[in-house]
């Protein structure tokens, strides 16, 4: 058997298709169980975070399990396996346990060294251990990867190679200033009572804030973390819990909004953070870019040299394929400017939309109709895109000033996947925003501390020395085989002697059996013990199979022995 892994993380995968792929609770449990029940794999576990999804097998098949391993996971997901696909890794044997390795220290993490990855591996093993899925390989596996993770956060400063994805959430917010200065004070709401939401009211209460406000479906949980809160040693800050549908009221009130819940869809959508911006301020919620009211928002524009005017022609621009509030100042929209960058279908679109609207004015040297201008440029443009796929970029257009982005007052961090809060909502001037997204940009360009390099090197002896255990270990069956067999031997000769010396007495029957039985343990001592070591060295597989050939071990009894120690792993409570 062997080792197989297949999954997607926020490194092979945008977050958008993290989103929808998912899995809830009773979506990871029927996993496993469909796991277990498919022909390549005999033990499974599912490791799912908010921002990877891995399905661990122990498959006889390395193929045939990538293929059924991959089906399941676009099943339980519900995201197509054609667009999984591309985003989808595999990693067997050693590469396998290397990569869970470097999952438990940190290293693959959105923001490396955090520690909160160590209890969802432990969680990810209870669960496959309550549903009897984890056997001898997971078990070791996910055990192993624990009591790595734990040394490499007690032996190096992995720790401050990154923050915990919520403290670099909370330093994201505050846009380079102090975390405590900026933090002190505030108000927060934190929606959610999990292990992430409660992770983020403690570390907001130690940042400074004032009050938090904790909203749950199930009031009794949100009650239970606000009176943890207030009986804290460290903070003396003041906690209460209020039903989900308080949010609305409560997010008037706060400085700061946490969000980290289980939900399917959208916590807050724009327009409730809208909504909250205009009961702070008393004036409507705009969005930053434009100045625009964020709701109940007038009928599209275009820009053109005169300013922000309407389309002119029946329709206006209802029909055009362009993203009109993106245009840029100085050039019409019907101009190159505005088709530069197109792929050809959505060129094809505008084309069609130019030919029938009205024209609209802007300076020309040829002095030619603007319709008849516009035609013959889009023409061109089409032959380009035909040949090259996309239209390049005939010029820029002239710098525009941008208009400051006025200081928020409304503090947002969406710690959830799928995502709890309305990405439109970073868009309304007075709200900053930080999400998944947007940590894993920050993130990428994170320095990298010198412990990283200490943990990569404990991985890596740890990965070694994993594969020896694990090769040693796989000839144990066969040696538990052949001293059995030796036993059986030793008795039937005690038993045919005792049947030629009938009046042998006790005394003298028990020092015969026990010298026969030091003469067979110190012949089998020496090539027992040896034939582990060779087995633990790489390639030493071989060496169960010549111990079963030359001792003329039954195949069966060998499987037996395997059989038992297996399934004695599966029943093995939590680590």
């Amino acid at each position: 058997m062997s080792l197989l892994v297949v999954g997607l993380s926020h490194r092979s995968a945008p977050v958008s298709v993290l989103e929808r792929a998912s899995l809830n609770a009773d979506a990871q449990l029927k996993l496993l169980q469909d796991t277990v029940a498919a022909e390549p794999a005999t033990e499974a576990a599912v490791l799912a975070t908010c921002n990877r999804i891995e399905l661990y097998a122990d498959v006889d098949k390395f193929h045939a399990g990538v293929a059924e391993l991959s089906t399941l996971l676009a099943q339980h997901s519900g995201v197509g396996l054609e667009e999984l696909t591309p985003h989808l890794y595999v990693h067997y044997e050693d590469r396998a346990v290397h990569h869970l390795f470097s999952v438990a220290c940190g290293l693959d993490s959105m923001v490396v060294g955090e520690g909160q990855i160590l209890g969802q591996i432990k969680d990810s093993l209870a669960r496959a251990q309550d549903l009897h899925t984890a056997g001898r390989l997971l078990n070791d596996l996910f055990q192993q990867a624990l009591r790595v993770g734990k040394r490499a956060h007690s032996e190096t400063g992995i720790d401050r190679a990154g923050q915990s994805l919520v403290t670099f959430g909370l330093e994201q917010l505050a846009a380079g200033a102090d975390v405590l200065g900026w933090a002190r004070g505030k108000k927060a709401l934190v929606i959610g009572a999990g292990s992430m939401s409660s992770l983020a009211a403690a570390t907001l209460a130690r940042a400074g804030v004032a009050e938090i406000v904790v909203a749950n479906r199930t009031f009794e949980r949100a009650e239970r973390l606000a009176q943890i809160l207030i009986e804290g040693d460290d903070t003396d800050v003041l906690a209460r819990a209020v039903p989900m549908d308080a949010v609305p009221a409560e997010l008037t009130r706060a400085d700061v909004a946490v969000s980290c819940t289980g939900a399917t869809g959208l916590v807050l959508t724009a327009d409730a953070v809208a909504v909250a911006l205009e009961g702070r301020t008393g004036v409507p919620a705009a969005e930053a870019d434009t100045g625009r009211p964020a709701v109940d928002t007038a009928g599209p524009v275009a820009v053109r040299e005169g300013g922000e005017t309407p389309l002119p022609g029946a329709g206006g621009d209802e029909n055009c394929p362009l993203d009109l509030s993106a245009a840029q100042s100085g050039f019409s929209v019907m101009g190159e400017a505005a088709v530069a960058g197109m792929d050809a279908a959505t060129l094809e679109q505008h084309g069609a939309w130019a030919a029938g609207g009205a024209v609209v004015d802007r300076p020309r040297e040829t002095g030619r109709p603007g319709a008849e201008a516009d035609a013959e440029l889009i023409t061109a443009l089409a032959a380009t895109a035909t040949r090259v796929g996309r239209i390049p970029e005939r010029r820029r257009p002239e710098p525009v000033a941008e208009v400051p982005r006025p200081q928020p007052v409304l503090f947002l961090l969406d710690l959830a996947m799928p995502r709890d809060i309305d990405a439109a909502a970073h868009r309304l001037a007075g709200v900053r925003l930080v999400d998944i997204e947007s940590l894993a940009d920050a993130s990428a360009d994170a320095p990298m501390a010198a412990d990283v390099d200490m943990v990569r090197r404990i991985v890596g002896d740890e990965v070694a020395a994993f594969g020896a255990a694990q090769r040693a270990a796989h000839i144990t069956p066969t040696v538990v085989a052949l001293r059995s067999m030796a036993a059986d031997v030793v008795a039937g000769e005690i038993a045919r002697l005792e049947g030629r010396l009938p009046g042998l007495d006790d005394k003298h029957r028990a020092e015969i059996t026990q010298t026969v039985k030091r003469v067979v343990d110190k012949l089998l001592h020496a090539p027992t013990v040896r034939v582990k070591q060779l087995a633990a060295e790489p390639g030493g597989a071989g060496y169960a199979d010549a111990l079963r050939t030359l001792f003329d071990l039954d195949q069966e009894t060998v499987a037996s022995v395997s059989r038992a120690e297996n399934s004695t792993e599966k029943n093995r409570g939590p680590a």
